[in-house]
């Protein structure tokens, strides 16, 4: 071994031996020690969601470099702004690495859109997400209060914007105001503001805390990070829900938030927003003074026309005398005819009685009544002759209808006996057994079924013949023929009905007539 070799060989075996677990702790401390906690902006790569156990991981990215980030779980959970793929942002954490997999890696503390562009992309989108739902249509505002009892700000209690709305509400028309204080700016104000909202609509109306007529969202203005809390999801939510009509007074005249979308009005500035509220009271009562002035006027004007009216009326009315002057003159009219008028009246019913008592004299009562009684004794028995005139009248009729009746069921028998005969006369003509009595023969085939020519019988092979004092089994081509089929039973003869004799006093010769003969007898 040469003596370089040696020189060589005794430094290299004097260094402590890590293990590579040693070597990567120091490797960490050394690296946290030195940079702590960063802020880095660079552009979302790898990133697909949180992991099964609530973690996120992806990589930071920017033109020349990539560095892989996490996000634990709790931290995830408090974020306002979730990563996206490809989102340009913002974080803060701290440097440190993976023992694992000899990397290093930011464990990401806050995370936030880098740049007014990417603010506005993602206004834009939750802006399009919320139209879409309806909390901006114009069908739900509602009209604010013209003049409200109680008014609610929710706003900071310690920047100039509560005091330029209670200024402007005292200059205007002084109103009691409740102030819900809360951050308007930063984590966690956005979840002060929704409460806020949500506490004045939770209040009982006339309950020991008055109820606010109306609400008022306000902030002075700022950048985009700082209004952007006027833009998370459950404010505009909340503003979109409220029940009290809201008025949103974010930032200037320029700045336009979600909230001014879901809100009832739209107030360029606080000081707009108290103006909107609550009315002018000096020029309230310079209106309510003039409308008195107008309505004492019209009412003098109504009072002068309708007593002009009532003049001219009076004066078409004609006076007391007048009217009773034509009633008088009747009435002594018809006093001076009525003492004439009596006594003719009287002279009229004394001769009326004169003329009765007259004609009483010449025909007293008692000749009249003897007179009657007379009239009276000369009709005695007349009624009773003429009764029993008419009831031997009467009492002959009965008789003709009650013999007229004793014949009518024995006629009725006759007739129908002699329909009864001739049809039976006429069945037996038709039948074909008479037919058959004068030689003839039937021929059926084996199912019963008269054979009109000789093609049928051949084609029938077995036939049965029928004659008037019976049946014989026929076959056709020689065939042994078959037994002879029993003949059908024939129906029995109908016995003719017994006639009923007529009585002996109604008793008439029956009546014949001719019976028609059997149309085949020669």
């Amino acid at each position: 071994m040469s003596a370089s070799s040696v020189s060589l060989a005794a430094p290299i075996a004097n260094v402590p031996e890590w293990s590579v677990t040693e070597l990567a702790s120091a490797l960490k401390r050394t690296l946290e020690d030195a940079f702590g906690h960063v802020r880095l902006k660079g552009e979302i790569s790898g990133y697909r969601g949180p992991h099964g156990s609530g973690h996120a991981y992806f990589s930071l990215k920017d033109g020349g470099a990539k560095i892989d980030a996490v996000i634990w779980k709790g931290t995830m959970l408090r974020l306002r702004h979730k990563p996206k793929e490809g989102l340009e942002v913002v974080v803060t954490g701290r440097i440190t690495t993976y023992p694992g997999k000899s990397a290093y890696q930011i464990v990401v503390d806050s995370l936030e859109p880098a740049g007014a562009g990417a603010w506005m992309a993602l206004l834009e989108e939750r802006r399009r997400t919320l139209a879409a739902e309806g909390l901006f249509d114009a069908a739900r505002k509602r009209p604010v209060p013209y003049l409200p009892l109680v008014v609610g700000v929710v706003t900071s209690p310690t920047g100039a914007v509560i005091r330029d709305i209670l200024h402007r509400l005292a200059d205007r028309f002084p109103r009691p105001v409740l102030v819900w204080p809360v951050r308007v700016q930063g984590e966690g104000a956005a979840e002060e503001i929704a409460a806020a909202i949500h506490g004045f609509n939770a209040l009982e109306p006339g309950g020991a805390i008055p109820r606010p007529d109306v609400l008022i969202v306000a902030r002075g203005g700022g950048s985009i990070e700082d209004l952007w809390c006027f833009n998370e999801e459950i404010v505009v939510r909340a503003a979109a829900a409220s029940a009290i009509p809201l008025i949103s007074a974010v930032g200037h005249e320029t700045d336009v938030t979600l909230i001014d979308h879901a809100a009832d009005r739209r107030a360029p500035t606080p000081t707009g927003a108290a103006e909107m509220a609550v009315p002018v009271l000096h020029e309230l009562l310079i209106d309510l003074e003039s409308l008195s002035r107008r309505h004492a006027g019209a009412l003098l004007r109504l009072v002068e026309q309708r007593r002009g009216e009532l003049r001219g009326l009076a004066r078409a009315l004609p006076g007391p005398e007048a009217l009773l002057a034509q009633k008088r003159q009747r009435l002594d009219l018809a006093e001076a005819r009525l003492a004439p008028a009596l006594a003719a009246n009287a002279r009229d019913a004394q001769g009326r009685l004169n003329r009765a008592l007259q004609g009483l004299a010449r025909n007293p009562p008692s000749l009249r009544l003897a007179r009657a009684r007379e009239r009276l004794a000369a009709i005695d028995h007349r009624p009773r002759h003429a009764l029993e005139r008419v009831l031997a009248v009467q009492g002959e009729r009965l008789n003709g209808v009650s013999r007229r009746l004793d014949r009518a069921p024995g006629q009725g028998l006759e007739r129908l006996a002699g329909r009864l005969s001739r049809a039976t006369a006429l069945f037996s003509s038709l039948n074909y057994r008479s037919v058959l009595a004068r030689g003839y023969a039937l021929v059926l085939d084996g199912a019963g079924t008269p054979v009109g020519s000789a093609q049928a019988a051949r084609a029938a092979g077995h036939l049965t013949v029928e004659f008037a004092d019976g049946r014989v089994a026929a076959s056709v081509g020689g065939a042994p023929a078959p037994e002879t089929p029993p003949e059908p039973a024939r129906p029995a003869p109908r016995r003719a009905a017994k006639r009923k004799e007529p009585a002996a006093e109604t008793k008439k010769a029956p009546v014949t007539g001719a019976v028609q003969g059997s149309l085949f007898e020669s």
